[in-house]
């Protein structure tokens, strides 16, 4: 397969004029969080039913004509698990669609066996992806013919797909709940970065440690952070989380000793050593009152009715995604059921003051799950 690659603004938008009039545009994005720390868009790759390309992002001065598409109402937007591109499109470009669908998610209501683009490509169109270069660097120029092939690929059969899909969600009576959990999906879902904990404390086994091993973990993270922004780099390829783990309980004095730890060796000690012998002194040397501290969410009063009532809930669900056949964590996940218990409603009316619950499913099977929650324990 010969792949059109869009290095220009004029092909950009010769592309787009040629797109003109088409209903249906596919839309895969290539980032490079394995190798960059900046998550950001390297590649865009764009199937109309007619013609594939690949767009180098870097070299065009406008995604205007991209932008443009996403925002008709007229033009359907076909992803593969639009969540991360959407993201990534928001953020770096401030891009937004406005009509989704998403073959993950419709797969989901289908209750694929397997929800991934591999899978769902052999199953209905005998298409297999070739995988060679699924942690390629996308950063890296030039793309070589066998890397733009592998990423046209993940466009080139979305429209056949969506349009398998979207047929057996009508026969399903499911079209609806797509088109809802669609909606949803083009919208900003993060939560806000202020309930973030910070990143050291994220790191596996750090929540056990002493003050003073926490502040050396801590300098650690943050010097590691600091190179991986000046360079680019993700942070694993820098230093990992294992030998920072260890330093924090078993800090090395040395560069003899710093370059006796595994996943530190000799080249990154003599190079870097230095700078992390240093961060490991600050955290040490840190007074006892500045230590950090892990905050301990206070344990939340037993409560037996609201327990009793999610008990209650996650047993109707239960069987109501057997009766509906799909997976109780798509039916109606437990973060929805807790909402509902929390909030305990007296009616299906009330139920539309869960924003957790879909509309679709209000109407499918509200009536239950109040039953449920309203009916006294045994």
């Amino acid at each position: 397969m010969s792949v059109r690659l869009v290095q220009s603004q004029a092909e950009l938008e010769s592309l787009f004029e040629r797109f003109r009039g088409e209903p249906l545009l596919a839309v895969d994005t290539e980032a490079a969080s394995f190798h960059r720390f900046h998550d950001r868009v390297y590649l865009l790759q764009l199937s109309s039913r007619q013609e594939t390309a690949v767009v180098d992002p870097l070299a065009v001065t406008s995604l205007e004509p991209l932008s443009n598409a996403l925002r008709d109402p007229n033009v359907e937007i076909v992803f593969h698990d639009a969540d991360y591109d959407l993201r990534l499109l928001r953020s770096e470009y401030g891009l937004e669609a406005v009509n989704l669908f998403d073959t993950r998610i419709a797969a989901q209501l289908l209750n694929e066996p397997g929800v991934g683009l591999a899978a769902l490509l052999e199953k209905y169109l005998d298409v297999r992806l070739d995988k060679r270069f699924q942690r390629a660097d996308w950063s890296a120029r030039p793309l070589s013919p066998e890397m733009l092939e592998y990423a046209a690929a993940d466009t080139l059969h979305l429209p056949a797909l969506r349009d398998i899909l979207g047929d057996r969600l009508r026969e399903a009576g499911r079209w609806e709940w797509a088109e809802e959990e669609f909606t949803l999906a083009t919208g900003d879902r993060r939560q806000p970065a202020e309930n973030e904990e910070p990143g050291y404390l994220r790191i596996k086994g750090a929540k056990a440690l002493p003050g003073r091993s926490l502040a050396v973990l801590r300098e650690l993270y943050h010097w590691r952070d600091q190179l991986a922004r000046r360079t680019d780099k993700a942070a694993f390829r820098i230093l990992n989380n294992e030998p920072m783990l260890f330093m924090a309980k078993s800090p090395p004095e040395n560069l003899e000793q710093l370059k006796a730890v595994r996943g530190v060796g000799g080249e990154q000690a003599e190079r870097r050593g230095a700078e992390i012998l240093a961060a490991i002194r600050r955290g040490l040397s840190l007074p006892e009152a500045e230590l950090p501290r892990v905050e301990r969410t206070a344990r939340r009063q037993p409560d037996a009715a609201y327990e009793g009532r999610l008990e209650r809930l996650k047993a109707a669900r239960n069987l109501l995604a057997t009766e509906y056949d799909l997976a109780p964590g798509v039916l109606c996940p437990n973060g929805t059921l807790e909402a509902i218990a929390r909030i305990n409603p007296a009616t299906v009316e009330q139920l539309s003051e869960v924003p957790e619950l879909r509309r679709w499913q209000r109407r499918e099977f509200g009536s239950r799950l109040l039953a449920a929650a309203r009916q006294p324990a045994a």
